[in-house]
């Protein structure tokens, strides 16, 4: 009886161990998941928004209501990728968005980047920053 009792408290033992650690891996990858999805939200209106300032570094906090309660952020630049040189008014560029989001995860801070392309016409205001 005793053997059996010793048997079945160190089966109980590794059972809740595992327990423990699955659960544990379930809220870590559940919020990798939310900021994957709060990228691909951010990126989309970086890609969408022709307006977005270039080569100026932009960062914004995620609303804890959309989050979950998890502290979230973002930082972003856009970059001109590819110019024809002595570009003019209705011209194509290429732009690169660099976005990297950020949260909390205990003590630690975590980040998970993107990157994309996009091309723009570029404006009367953009070709003066614009060099050959």
């Amino acid at each position: 009886m005793i053997v059996a009792t010793t048997i079945m408290g160190i089966a109980v033992a590794g059972v809740m161990s595992g327990i423990s650690s699955t659960t544990r891996n379930a809220a870590r990858l559940r919020n990798y998941d939310r900021v994957v999805q709060l990228a691909r939200v951010r990126m989309n209106g970086l890609l969408a928004d022709p307006r977005v300032l270039v080569n100026v570094a932009q960062e914004g906090l995620f609303d804890p209501a959309i989050t979950g309660g998890l502290e979230c952020g973002w930082r972003a630049r856009v970059t001109v990728a590819e110019s024809m040189p002595y570009a003019a008014p209705g011209d194509y560029v290429l732009d690169r968005i660099q976005l990297e989001i950020w949260w909390t995860s205990g003590a630690e801070r975590r980040t998970f980047p993107l990157e994309s392309y996009r091309r723009r016409t570029l404006r009367p205001e953009d070709v003066a920053g614009l060099t050959p």
